[in-house]
């Protein structure tokens, strides 16, 4: 018995080498700062920090690729969660929706966090501090829906 526990560790190792070797692609592109959402419309301080702790590693093309992120499968995870919110959102090229975009994902912005929806729940238990609070999340409802009758629909 004790021999198969062996190899099966050695092959359980063996596996967890050799899929480090399948890497998932992790950038940042550039940043065109005239299409942010800081230039685009007005973010208080408050958001801004809000954003900056919990939001923009997932929804800019700013990620911080911390060093597990280099870790399989995690990074297959990681890379694939930032993906999906840039596509879904991505505050580095917010100055590219249109108005009727825009406006949608400010609604989306109050409602994903209203409902716990975001952050993601596996992010947050890495990144305890991007933990939103009541108040956190009623400062960026209120922002959101503050920007959100600024946008002009057509």
């Amino acid at each position: 018995m004790k021999r198969i526990l062996k190899w099966m560790a050695i092959a359980v190792a063996l596996v967890f080498v050799g899929i480090q070797f399948i890497r998932p692609a992790m950038s940042n592109p550039p940043i065109d700062e005239s299409k942010t959402i800081q230039a685009k419309m007005s973010v208080p301080p408050d958001v801004d920090k809000i954003l900056a702790r919990s939001c923009n590693d997932c929804h800019t093309n700013n990620t911080n690729w911390v060093w597990y992120s280099n870790i399989a499968p995690g990074s297959w995870r990681m890379a694939h969660h930032v993906d999906e919110g840039r596509l879904e959102l991505n505050f580095s090229e917010y100055g590219n929706y249109s108005p009727k975009k825009a406006a949608h994902k400010l609604e989306e912005v109050c409602e994903q966090v209203k409902i716990g929806e975001m952050p993601l729940w596996d992010y947050v238990l890495l990144h305890p501090s991007a933990r939103l609070s009541d108040a956190d999340k009623e400062t960026l409802c209120n922002w959101a829906n503050a920007e959100l009758g600024k946008i002009e629909v057509k």
